[in-house]
């Protein structure tokens, strides 16, 4: 009887000690076991950085920090007393190539016409008289009345009347119709360059006013009321809120077939864990020196890390860049032959 208690109270210390060991091997494999690995990411959006063309002051600020806005609402009003002055300059260099092209289209003016037609005529009276002189000292000269240098000296003077003629007549038509044409060509050009000057300086007006991209809110404001800005300085920054993406660094032994194309389920910790479906639609490597790992200790490779982005398949009211997501079902172990 003794004998089968002992042998009793040694299987009871044998199953003991079984149980023991298996439950610290149990707690050891999960306390051992490698954590699992979380694909963490934030959500962005586009943003659209507002600069003006001209260099000015701050005069006016129309929206703040947050504020809602919609494509094409005024945001900020600079003051350029530069570009005033530039507009009177170009304005006058148009009126002045515009009064020479007038000029050259219209002609002479009607009482330099009028004197010169009153030329031609007196032209025309004395050849006529001439003329009457010329046919009588002809007849007289084949007569043989009159010496051969008298009939010279009418001829000569007939012909300087047809001369003078000739020289008024072209005066008026001159004075008919205007510059040449290579003139009223170059005057036009030269109002068009003016024109030119003139539509470019206009068009820094409406950089003095700038307005909204897109539809977005005002993330940022940089300068302050009244601060000087210079050519092309950055003013503010718009974010369009319908242009949203996910971006997640994933590293390449962690990647596991990513493709765009992918649907992923995003788990949006700051919206109560609201779970939204996205598509991947760029995959690209990171900078080496940014997200280069050395693994040689491991796995003998070095990884590199991979932009992955996912735009969600539904507009999402409440998203705002910045936000943490989370890829559901994205907890894996390392691959256990790089481990070893």
């Amino acid at each position: 009887m003794e004998h089968k208690q002992k042998t009793y109270n040694l299987i009871i210390g044998v199953l003991a000690l079984l149980g023991i060991i298996l439950i610290i091997a149990i707690v050891g494999y999960f306390v051992s076991r490698p954590k699992p690995i979380v694909t963490q990411g934030e959500a962005d959006a586009t943003h659209y950085t507002i600069s003006s063309k001209v260099p000015g002051r701050m005069l006016e600020f129309y929206v703040r920090k947050g504020s809602e806005v919609h494509k094409g609402d005024t945001l900020v009003h600079i003051d350029s007393p530069e570009v005033a002055a530039k507009i009177e300059q170009a304005k006058g260099a148009l009126e002045a190539a515009q009064a020479v092209s007038d000029k050259a289209q219209n002609g002479a003016r009607q009482e330099q016409i009028q004197g010169a037609y009153q030329l031609w005529q007196q032209a025309k009276v004395q050849e006529d008289v001439m003329k009457k002189s010329f046919d009588r000292i002809q007849r007289l000269y084949d007569q043989k009345v009159v010496a051969a240098q008298k009939y010279d000296e009418v001829k000569a003077q007939y012909d300087a009347s047809v001369a003078q003629t000739k020289a008024a007549k072209s005066q008026y038509d001159m004075a008919v119709n205007g510059a040449r044409k290579e003139d009223k060509e170059a005057a036009e050009a030269t109002v068009k360059r003016a024109q030119g000057a003139m539509d470019e300086i206009s068009s820094y007006l409406s950089e003095l006013y700038l307005t909204a991209p897109c539809d977005g809110i005002v993330t940022d404001i940089y300068p302050e009321l009244g601060e000087l800005v210079g050519q092309g300085s950055p003013i503010m920054e718009v974010t369009d809120l319908k242009d949203c993406w996910f971006t997640f660094n994933v590293r390449e032994d962690y990647m596991h077939g990513m493709k765009n194309g992918d649907k992923i389920t995003v788990i949006l910790p700051a919206l109560d864990g609201k779970e939204v479906e996205a598509t991947i639609d760029y995959i690209a490597v990171r900078e080496s020196y940014a997200t280069w790992k050395a693994t040689k200790e491991t796995a003998m490779y070095d990884a590199k890390s991979f932009e992955v982005r996912a735009v969600p398949d539904e507009a999402i009211n409440a998203l705002r860049p910045g936000m943490t997501a989370l890829v559901k079902g994205s907890s894996h172990k390392r691959n256990r032959k790089l481990e070893e």
